[in-house]
Formats: C-alpha cells, sequence, structure tokens
C-alpha cells in the first residue's frame, strides 16, 4: 500500500520541491480539492480496485473516467503544486 504523498507524486509531472508531512498535506488537499476527488486519491494510495471505487463514489465508468482526469490536471497545476510542497 503506497502512501499518499507517493501517491500524488506517481502523477505529477515536475516536483521541484519535496512535498509537506502527510498531515500538512491532507489539510491543503481538503481545501484544494472537492470531496469526491480528495476520496479517489486516497482510495488511490490504499490501492482499492477501480470497480468498487466506482460503487462507492457512486459513478459510471465514464464519469470516474472524468473525475480521475480532473484529479491528476489539479494535482499539476502550479499553484497547487506550490501549496503541497515545503
Amino acid at each position: 500500500m503506497s502512501t499518499l504523498n507517493e501517491e500524488i507524486e506517481k502523477h505529477i509531472k515536475k516536483l521541484v520541491n519535496p512535498l509537506k508531512e502527510p498531515e500538512e498535506l491532507l489539510e491543503v488537499l481538503k481545501v484544494k480539492l472537492t470531496k469526491k476527488e480528495l476520496k479517489l486519491l486516497k482510495s488511490w494510495a490504499e490501492e482499492i480496485p477501480a470497480e468498487e471505487l466506482q460503487a462507492q463514489l457512486n459513478l459510471d465508468e465514464e464519469r470516474y473516467g472524468e473525475l480521475s482526469t480532473k484529479l491528476i490536471k489539479k494535482l499539476n497545476q502550479e499553484r497547487i503544486k506550490q501549496a503541497m510542497c515545503i
């Protein structure tokens, strides 16, 4: 099982500074992401299967894909990366 930090690092194209400590990072993410996006990111870190996650979040395949894409784009926005880094 990967950590939230490891999961975020997987999806960010270029990270200049190290990420904040897990507790601080979670606080930043709660402000910057929607509840569903945060739950999706946490579920990825916990390696929950996509089918199970779709059921938990009440999403069809298409909407799950859209949410995933939106989340990854958000994680790569400069202002969000700056907020997540030390």
